[in-house]
């Protein structure tokens, strides 16, 4: 059956963001951040004019409400996963969108990029790649400074501030947030994009980028009050730092608990934690996140990381609709990722090393009625994986998947010093 299926026709080039569409995107973005009272401010803006490039965070789907405001009255098109895409690739087109799989090294993306820009246009990309889990920065790709150079034109930044507190990954469900804030800043003029070095240009990203919208929200005593603000918290954090179980933590209301030592903790008004009884390990959240993520990188590190589950494949080859390829295998391991299944006559097999992807897409309750996934990706087709059982996070295969590359990633840049030869690039473009 796949063979005869329709891909997305990711080769069609980008369509400049139809005229009569953009009063109706203005109307539906423009009243909404006015409603939220975000405050926007331009730096080093004067006179700023497309084509650019607008590198943003990504928390939630208002940051693309926010991007219509910084950039207003101006078109844009849009780096925009398939799964956006969903039932509605005609209109994503003509607004702008530009498809891309996920954690593929797709040089058609560069050339779509590139027309972007000789049309005189702004590209608007949120290179994490996915939302936030926990309110801070994702990993951004090494990448990021050869692609600056490359296209030669302005690169801007914008950084949202409490959309993770409005609308978090873990629980999507609105909250009341006021006092929203957001900065547009030129980052580098285009003759800055050829004389600083890729090295040089990706650190300033990763300067830019670094934010935390805990801290945030501790720091400008923004107070939510929401009476279920704590649930789905612990699809991020997995594991108990008093006992050290994983995955048998839950939430509800404005609790968080241990189910297999009982420990419980209040998620306050100000987005932090107060264990009930004893110590508090964590009263920051992306502390509790980091922590997690250590302990991953000692298996890691150790050569003892393992995760292997039955599964349910749903495949996404083109716009119109998730077809289910029924069960499967999924194996994470110290080699990357290994996905069978499929039968006899039309078998399915995909296997992505450690190399090729610096991160991963994963989603929380995907539609609030398919569960927890992991989203995996070739250039010609994508696969939304669910884990049968209880024993696994996405989270945790999320973290692994990072700190798998980060050791590969160190490993070949020791070699570089032992072994005379230029490094190969660590992260491919996006």
């Amino acid at each position: 059956m796949k063979k005869h299926v329709k891909r997305f026709d990711m080769s069609a080039p980008p369509i400049r963001q139809k005229n009569y569409l953009r009063p109706i995107i203005w109307a539906l973005t423009l009243p909404a951040v006015k409603w939220n009272g975000t405050k926007l401010t331009k730096i080093n803006c004067e006179g700023l004019k497309p084509p650019y490039l607008l590198l943003c965070n990504h928390n939630s789907f208002y940051d693309f409400k926010v991007a219509t405001q910084a950039i207003f009255p101006h078109r844009a098109n849009y780096v925009i996963a398939i799964d956006g895409f969903i039932g509605r690739e005609k209109l994503l087109r003509k607004v702008g969108g530009i498809c891309k799989r996920k954690f593929t090294n797709d040089i058609r993306l560069i050339r779509h990029i590139k027309r972007v820009f000789e049309n005189g246009d702004i590209l608007v990309m949120y290179p994490e790649a996915r939302y936030s889990l926990c309110g801070t920065t994702a990993v951004l790709p090494d990448s990021l400074g050869a692609l600056c150079r490359m296209m030669g034109v302005p690169v801007v930044t914008l950084m949202c501030h409490g959309h993770h507190l409005k609308a978090p990954f873990w629980n999507t469900r609105p909250r009341k947030v006021k006092g929203l804030t957001a900065e547009m800043k030129l980052l580098f003029t285009a003759e800055q994009t050829q004389t600083l070095s890729d090295e040089e240009m990706i650190e300033a990203i990763r300067k830019e980028f670094a934010y935390d919208d805990f801290a945030w929200q501790k720091e400008n005593g923004i107070v939510i009050d929401e009476p279920f603000r704590a649930e789905g918290l612990h699809k991020v954090l997995y594991q108990c730092p008093a006992c050290g179980t994983e995955y048998r933590m839950n939430s509800k209301g404005t609790k968080l608990f241990c189910e297999a030592c009982g420990k419980r903790w209040h998620m306050t008004e100000l987005g932090e934690l107060e264990a009930e009884h004893g110590e508090t390990e964590f009263s920051h959240i992306p502390d509790w996140y980091e922590w997690e993520r250590a302990e991953v990188r000692r298996e890691v590190e150790a050569g003892t990381y393992f995760f292997e589950a039955e599964c349910h494949v749903n495949w996404l080859p083109n716009a119109k609709k998730f077809i289910p390829l029924g069960n499967g295998r999924i194996v994470h391991d110290m080699n990357g990722f290994r996905l069978s299944g499929g039968t006899e006559e039309d078998p399915l097999y995909v296997e992505k090393s450690v190399s090729s992807m610096y991160s991963c897409h994963i989603e929380y309750e995907y539609l609030g009625k398919h569960g927890d996934c992991i989203d995996l990706n070739t250039l010609d087709d994508t696969y939304y994986i669910y884990p049968h059982g209880r024993d696994f996070s996405v989270t945790k295969i999320a973290l692994a998947t990072e700190e798998l590359f980060f050791q590969w990633a160190r490993r070949k840049a020791a070699a570089k010093w032992r072994k005379p030869g230029p490094l190969a690039k660590v992260a491919e473009v996006l």
